[in-house]
């Protein structure tokens, strides 16, 4: 077991003999180590001379990870156009044997992207000399790139034996002083998976930017803005041609720390066919703002112009939870009765924000992918609810794991899809895909143990191995049928859209399909190409020549200005183009596809809340004049900005219809038969086999 701390100074501690080395790593006398234990590894990382630039700058932002085993026990702060940085940082380890070494890597911080890696190398920690300071060079390298020069960090190294009562007082001490570290990297240890993980919501508000410098040569700017907390990433819309954008959009952060945290803010201008231009940063330290309360923030663009005006609150909560499978909340009756009491239909306006329960058993997978060359696989689970994301420990050279987890989740929508992906660790690269499912709230039958096929990342079709749930969610149905008139939660990881030609033509057919269907329901449009109406047919043609001879100027103002690109710049141009015309078709697919499943009852409880909905609206139409009604709509649409200056626009309708599922996320969330094989009875026989 390794515990970690960061620690102002050194520690005190009694001399103990032992083996003795000089600073180049080789011994100066034949001291046999001492017996196996606990050890004391206090390490000031020093600075950095001479790294490797990863930024178009000629700089980089880097920081310092430290990893014993497969465990990160430490991460530096980052220092932002520096190749020389200096971080003077301390930090106490504790380790019960020195057979693995100390593990440093170096990364470039970059904002909203991959963090470049700089460099790595190893300190053996059963060279060091025990009680004394060791001041440490290493030279970084990177193993696909071993003649490179990536520079090298300093550092000193103290190593201690510990042992008794003295042991157990640090290893206490350092696992409160480390919990900000592991809550941060989502891996839970034994001692933390009974606890909740997250403690509190941060409600970003970003209402507008003021005076924002200008990055174009048209002298405005077309600014976005990227929110950072922890491992939690947000990316506002872009606002085109403009130094003074209006957002008004919400982001949902979670907060890991009692005491608060930094939120990391940058501004940037979106640059067809290259890299964005930075505009500028500020960060908003969430201590020092008081709880359950909204803050209006003005904040100054520091390496820039300009201002960003937002909304902070911040709300305590403690929802979200994972314990092992003999810890289950529902199985006490008790603790049953709370939860369907909490949401019975008598508290529907208790909370709104609240809709329901949900509890997942992540119970164990058989038949997984072999992602290793010795034939086996280290796999571990993530379960994911929108922005609410959890991890199952790792079971090592295992193609058939048990994780017998619990993980229990607040339902903010009931139309929400929850996510549950198999990985494989490694131990220097990212983790490996091996499997994913998607199963929608509603489809869920409760308390059912179910083995799900694995699918592939697009979720189009089957892969190696089933993963076998058992789920149970509990809801306020009003509570759930209001919620649907309001925007969806805007997830914080999502992924970068690339052109795919299949893809491309997967939407065009699915656009030509709707509009066939368009077509077909409107035949009388066609009435007026054949002339049956001729002042109909004459409007029709003129309408056809004025929008063709728009269409005309506008492509030759384009190929004038295409002409004074570079080659790249217009690659750049096509294929941001292209991704544009393939997210423009798959929107209006989705579109025409949610239309026809909402009347086709792809999902039951919209096509009853739509008929609840006109039938409501047609008895409040026969006792209430129209003109009353559209009265009242229109004061409340007028108004709305003077009751709420900082209100978010929205369409109920169109909210509604983001919650039906378009045909390619029926294809997704279509559940696959598992293989007889897979059964439970047979499963022992299998692994007899």
């Amino acid at each position: 077991m390794l515990y970690s701390c960061k620690l102002k100074g050194a520690c005190n501690l009694p001399v103990i003999y032992n083996k003795k080395i000089n600073t180049a790593g080789t011994s100066n006398a034949d001291v046999p180590l001492a017996e196996p234990g606990m050890y004391q590894l206090d390490i000031t990382l020093r600075r950095g001379q001479s790294l490797a630039a990863r930024d178009r700058g000629g700089t980089s932002d880097p920081y310092v990870k430290f990893k014993i085993g497969r465990k990160e026990v430490f991460r530096s702060k980052i220092i932002h156009k520096n190749l020389n940085p200096v971080w003077e940082e301390k930090a106490c380890l504790l380790v019960d044997h020195l057979r693995e070494p100390l593990y440093i890597k170096v990364f470039d911080y970059d904002f909203g992207l991959q963090d470049d890696f700089m460099g790595s190398a190893f300190l053996d920690l059963t060279q060091l000399e025990l009680n004394r300071p060791t001041d440490v060079t290493l030279t970084l390298k990177d193993p696909h790139y071993p003649d490179h020069d990536l520079g090298i960090i300093l550092l000193s190294a103290v190593l201690t034996p510990k042992e008794g009562e003295h042991v157990t007082m640090l290893m206490r001490k350092s696992w409160k002083r480390s919990s900000k570290f592991q809550t941060q990297s989502l891996r839970l240890s034994d001692v933390h998976r009974k606890s909740h993980l997250w403690r509190g919501i941060v409600s970003i508000t970003l209402i507008e930017g003021r005076d924002l410098k200008a990055m174009d040569s048209n002298g405005l700017s077309d600014p976005y803005v990227k929110f950072r907390l922890g491992h939690q990433k947000y990316k506002s819309k872009i606002m085109p041609k403009t130094l003074n954008p209006q957002w008004r959009e919400q982001f949902d952060f979670h907060l890991y720390e009692e005491r608060g945290g930094i939120i990391d803010i940058t501004a940037w201008d979106k640059d067809a066919g290259k890299r964005d231009d930075f505009i500028g940063r500020c960060q908003i330290d969430l201590s020092a703002l008081s709880r359950e309360q909204t803050h209006k923030l003005e904040l100054q663009l520091e390496e820039g112009e300009g201002h960003l005006v937002l909304l902070v609150t911040l709300t305590a909560s403690a929802t979200v939870s994972i314990s092992d499978l003999s810890v289950n909340s529902l199985e006490d009756q008790k603790e049953r009765e709370e939860i369907l009491k909490r949401y019975s239909p008598l508290r529907i306006f208790h909370n709104l924000k609240d809709v329901g329960f949900l509890q997942v058993k992540v119970i164990r997978a058989e038949g997984l992918m072999a992602a290793d060359v010795t034939g086996k696989s280290d796999p571990f689970c993530v379960v994911e609810l929108n922005n609410d994301r959890l991890l199952t420990h790792t079971v090592y050279k295992n193609l058939n794991p048990e994780w017998n987890k619990v993980f229990t989740f607040n339902i903010k929508d009931i139309h929400s899809v929850l996510e549950v992906t198999v990985y494989d660790e490694d131990r220097d690269r990212s983790a490996d895909f091996l499997g994913k499912v998607a199963i929608p709230l509603l489809s869920i039958q409760n308390g059912e143990q179910k083995a799900y096929v694995l699918k592939n990342k697009q979720l189009t079709g089957p892969t190696k191995g089933v993963i076998y749930l058992e789920i149970d969610v509990i809801f306020n149905a009003v509570k759930a049928s209001l919620r649907t008139l309001i925007p969806k939660e805007q997830k914080y990881i999502e992924e970068e859209n690339r052109l795919s030609k299949q893809l491309l033509l997967r939407n065009f057919i699915r656009t030509k399909r709707c509009v066939m269907v368009l077509i077909n329901a409107a035949y009388y449009v066609n009435s007026c190409f054949d002339w049956d109406s001729p002042p109909r047919s004459l409007a029709a043609f003129v309408v056809v020549e004025d929008v063709l001879e728009d269409e005309e100027e506008e492509d030759d103002k384009d190929d004038k200005d295409s002409e004074k690109k570079g080659f790249i710049n217009k690659i750049y141009a096509i294929q941001e183009v292209c991704i544009s015309v393939q997210n423009i078709l798959d929107e209006v697919a989705s579109f025409g596809e949610r239309i026809k499943n909402t009347f086709n009852w792809t999902v039951p409880f919209l096509s009853w809340l739509a008929i609840v909905a006109l039938c409501a609206f047609t008895v409040i139409l026969y006792f209430i004049p129209l003109r009353y009604i559209v009265l009242v709509w229109g004061i409340n649409k007028f108004t709305k900005k003077l009751r709420n200056p900082y209100a978010i626009d929205n369409n109920e309708l169109l909210d509604f219809l983001s919650r039906v599922p378009s045909d390619v996320q029926v294809v997704q969330y279509q559940e696959l038969k598992p293989d007889p094989s897979h059964s439970p009875c047979k499963r022992k026989k299998n692994n007899l086999g």
